[in-house]
Formats: structure tokens, sequence, C-alpha cells
């Protein structure tokens, strides 16, 4: 069974250049610092010139070995976390797959601890 989590984020005015170099950094840090080639990662899609509100959008595959999943889906919700921050204003949507993924001003992108120390995801 494959797992993907999916961004997106939409508002009424383009990102400046200074946003788009940010979101540029943003991707080029999370690629430099990713420990598994093997796996997918943070995926930006090209513009969808259909959707003129849509400054952002991606996807990753997450890996259906145990031992990976988490420590993927935590760099790559990082990595969005970062993009939010860098495109100031926009609509987000984040989710994995049926599930949202809660937003936190402070902690960013991430699922809430249960008390077992495991992920409620399903």
């Amino acid at each position: 069974m494959s797992v993907s989590l999916y961004y997106t984020a939409h508002r009424a005015t383009a990102p400046t250049r200074a946003e788009s170099a940010a979101v540029e950094r943003v991707v080029a840090a999370h690629t430099a610092s990713f420990p598994y080639q093997d796996e997918e990662s943070l995926f930006l899609y090209e513009h969808d010139e259909d959707d003129p509100e849509q400054i952002l959008a991606g996807s990753t595959k997450l890996p259906s070995d145990p031992g990976r999943l988490l420590p993927v889906m935590t760099r790559v919700l990082d990595s969005v976390t970062s993009l939010r921050r860098a495109l100031p204003g926009a609509d987000w949507h984040v989710h994995l797959d049926d599930l949202d993924v809660p937003w936190d001003e402070e902690d960013g992108y991430a699922f809430p601890d249960m008390p077992d120390g495991e992920i409620d995801m399903w």
C-alpha cells in the first residue's frame, strides 16, 4: 500500500522574487541534507496554468519501510513548514492521503504524538 504526503498553497498574489528565492533555498537545503537517496523526497510540481492562485504544489510518496517512514515524513514536513513560512499569506492544505496534517504556529506541521509514542495515522 502506497501512502503519499501532498502539499499545496494558494494565494491571489504570485510569489515575489525574494519569496521564490527563499523557496529555492528551502528545496536546496532539503535536497542536500536528505539522507535516503533511494527514497522519494520533497517534490514540487510545475506551476499549474489552469489554477493561477496555486503558488506551490507538491507531493512525496512515503516509504513502506517502517524504519524510514517517520524520519522521511518528519524531514519533508519540516521542509513544508519552511516553505509555508517563506510564502506568507497563502492558504495551505497539507495532507497524508485523506488525513489533514495539523498546523501549529510555533512548531509547524507535525502529527500530534500519541501516549504510546506512536503517531495515530490510521
